[in-house]
């Protein structure tokens, strides 16, 4: 590798994946889709996910009013889908309707999951941080919903034939093939 350019602080940790946060109850609370490229495992133990989300969003009122959310994993496929759920507002649109998107009931909480999504983590907020630009709405994810034709014989997520959808400095990318599995290096 060659000389490397020196920038001020900024967000070029890439890819990251690129999610759709379903909030709302469906009754109080009408079901809502946000996309957000801020999201990420923060604990093994438990379970727990972190999702960035501007203040001003619609979604937040919802978040925070039910306590409730899910990240769903949308695929290569969907992504003029998932872009436009990031752009336009839940106050001005129904997105899954526009989107053909079906609202499917999560099995534990009371916001949706995407059903066209290969994978939908459901998530209890347990805490909100200021961060500035973005609340960090931390969750513990209680259940995962996975599509059945995903999942091989031993069990296991077969991710190379979900074709999840990433992001990275403005651009969306559609995951590559495998390189390995974790360990690889020192297996014998």
């Amino acid at each position: 590798m060659g000389k490397k350019i020196v920038w001020q602080g900024g967000t070029q940790l890439a890819p990251v994946p690129v999610v759709l946060v379903g909030c709302g109850d469906g009754n109080d609370f009408k079901y809502n889709l946000i996309t957000v490229a801020w999201a990420g495992t923060l604990c093994s133990n438990p379970p727990t996910i972190g999702i960035g989300v501007r203040p001003e969003r619609y979604s937040r009122g919802l978040i925070e009013s039910t306590g409730v959310f899910t990240v769903n994993m949308p695929t290569a496929a969907m992504a003029e889908k998932v872009d436009y759920c990031g752009v336009v507002s839940g106050r001005d649109v129904d997105k899954f309707a526009k989107c053909g998107f079906t609202a499917q009931p999560a099995s534990k909480i009371a916001a949706p999951i995407v059903s066209e999504c290969p994978i939908a983590l459901e998530c209890q907020l347990k805490h909100t941080l200021n961060l500035g630009s973005h609340l960090l709405y931390i969750g513990e994810i209680v259940a995962v919903q996975v599509e059945a034709a995903l999942v091989d014989e031993k069990n296991r997520f077969d991710i190379a034939k979900a074709d999840l959808l990433a992001y990275a400095h403005g651009n969306y990318f559609s995951l590559g093939e495998s390189l390995g599995t974790f360990g690889f290096s020192v297996k014998k």
